[in-house]
């Protein structure tokens, strides 16, 4: 069974490396450097130490994960004919990807790993930018950097920052979150000889020339109120104070029920906004309904029912579980085998929930706009078969609910005249969805019409100096054509 010997090359220059450390790279024949790029090397191959480097690898592979998996690939094979040893930047347990590999592969292999340590980079940078970890730090990969894992309330330090094209990444991620010109540090070769820190605007990060192996950004914790406004803590932290015993009295005293309709008002804003194909408005509107949503949360978090985290939990669950042919296997080809698919699994959910499923029609809101919950029903119905094929028998089906409706008229029976005209724009309904037309849509667009065109009576009569009593119908309509013709 063979044996690799992992050493850490520390942080800087030979005077940071371990007597220990030292004396095993000089003795050992069989060392294997991930990188040459190290102060420590260049005073060491003065001394006669020799070594066989794996920096050819980064100029064949686009990715580092294919470096690195092919370094440690190539460790293993060497260690089945002998002892070596492989040494690395820094700590072999800070931010050394190979490292990991070599302990998952080297078991399998039957290849025994020993840690000999060193020193990491971190004790010097904190020493640099002069902070206590303690007060909460991330330390993350710059090959590597997820948006969504950032803590801005935190210290962040940005290891592996080898150049300007990691630089550049790094820049635009925390652009996301931060301002153009927030200050960041860029620390090389801290603690040693070399040491290099310059404090520049984030915009500028990938413009220093000093980026080496060496090279951590390190970016102090968000301190500023208004620059938190991004963040999704910052805002149920708001709205937690207001819900406060010393908060906003309004928003005290709401409950699930008085806030539902101010959740219609606000969705219906965004639905214009949609309409009128503004971003900024539309973004405005969406953080609406947020709040709404934020407010439902805070409610049952106060009232020990659940939290915002409860129902980020059920939506994010519920996602994947019903696209199984986005995060499991399989394909689906088009918009008609996804719909499918989802009413089948939501249709299987109520099963395994016990819940009774009595008909097709289950599970349509009784609360939704007349017109659409009409469009709904009408198309569960004939999902099995409960429809004309063709569009001759709607427009029988529309005549005859107007005949009746104009014979209850004619017998003056006010409540079954009622009924009967609901009868004629359910038919209509069916009529637009045979034609592909969203009813709520097409009369939505009537009514801002028929606004539009009032709205240009309006204005007319009084560029004329008359009013509405002052005028009939005939002189109305036409305006009315006037603005038809204008529109």
């Amino acid at each position: 069974m063979g044996k690799i010997v992992i050493l850490g090359l520390g942080a800087g220059d030979l005077q940071q490396l371990p007597l220990g450390v030292y004396h095993k790279l000089m003795k050992s024949e069989n060392v294997f450097l991930r990188t040459k790029e190290h102060p420590v090397v260049t005073e060491l191959e003065e001394q006669g130490f020799t070594y066989h480097s794996f920096d050819h690898i980064y100029e064949n592979n686009d990715q580092f994960s294919d470096v690195y998996q092919e370094i440690a690939s190539q460790l293993i094979e060497h260690a089945k004919e002998s002892d070596i040893v492989y040494a690395v930047p820094g700590h072999p347990f800070v931010a050394e990807s190979t490292v990991q590999l070599l302990l998952e592969q080297a078991e399998n292999h039957q290849i025994a790993v020993e840690i000999s340590g060193g020193q990491s980079f971190l004790d010097n940078l904190f020493q640099a930018v002069q902070i206590d970890p303690i007060e909460g730090c991330q330390i993350v990969d710059g090959t590597s950097l997820n948006r969504v894992e950032l803590q801005v309330r935190h210290h962040i330090i940005v290891c592996q920052v080898y150049d300007a094209f990691i630089a550049s990444e790094v820049k635009l991620t925390l652009m996301e979150l931060l301002p153009d010109d927030y200050e960041v540090t860029i620390v090389t070769a801290a603690g040693s000889s070399q040491e290099k820190i310059q404090t520049v605007p984030l915009y500028e990060l990938d413009r220093v020339t000093t980026l080496n192996n060496l090279t951590a950004v390190y970016v102090p914790p968000v301190l500023d109120e208004q620059l938190l406004y991004r963040d999704f803590g910052k805002l149920r932290e708001v709205i937690a104070e207001l819900r406060s015993p010393n908060g906003c009295p309004w928003d005290i005293k709401q409950t699930h029920q008085s806030l539902k309709k101010y959740l219609l008002e606000e969705a219906y804003e965004v639905l214009d906004a949609i309409d009128e194909e503004d971003d900024d408005h539309l973004a405005e509107e969406l953080g609406d309904v947020l709040l709404q949503v934020l407010l439902h949360a805070q409610i049952g978090e106060d009232e020990g029912m659940f939290t915002v985290d409860d129902v980020i939990a059920a939506i994010t669950e519920k996602m994947i579980r019903r696209h199984p042919h986005v995060f499991e296997a399989g394909k689906l080809e088009d918009e008609d085998e996804v719909i499918q698919q989802w009413d089948e699994i939501k249709k299987q959910e109520r099963l395994d929930n016990g819940e009774e499923v009595t008909s097709i029609l289950q599970g349509i809101p009784k609360s939704m706009p007349a017109l659409y919950r009409a469009a709904k029903l009408q198309k569960k119905a004939a999902k099995v078969g409960f429809d004309w094929p063709e569009v001759a028998p709607i427009w029988m089906k529309v005549q005859e609910e107007i005949a009746e409706f104009m014979f209850e008229l004619k017998n003056n029976n006010s409540e079954k005249a009622n009924k009967e005209f609901g009868d004629v724009l359910f038919a209509f309904v069916n009529l637009a969805r045979f034609y592909e037309i969203d009813p709520e849509l097409a009369l939505q667009a009537t009514n801002e019409k028929f606004y539009s065109r009032f709205l240009y009576i309006e204005r007319k009569l009084h560029e004329r100096g008359v009013t509405f009593e002052e005028v009939d119908l005939v002189y109305l309509d036409e305006i009315w054509e006037e603005a038809k013709s204008n529109s």
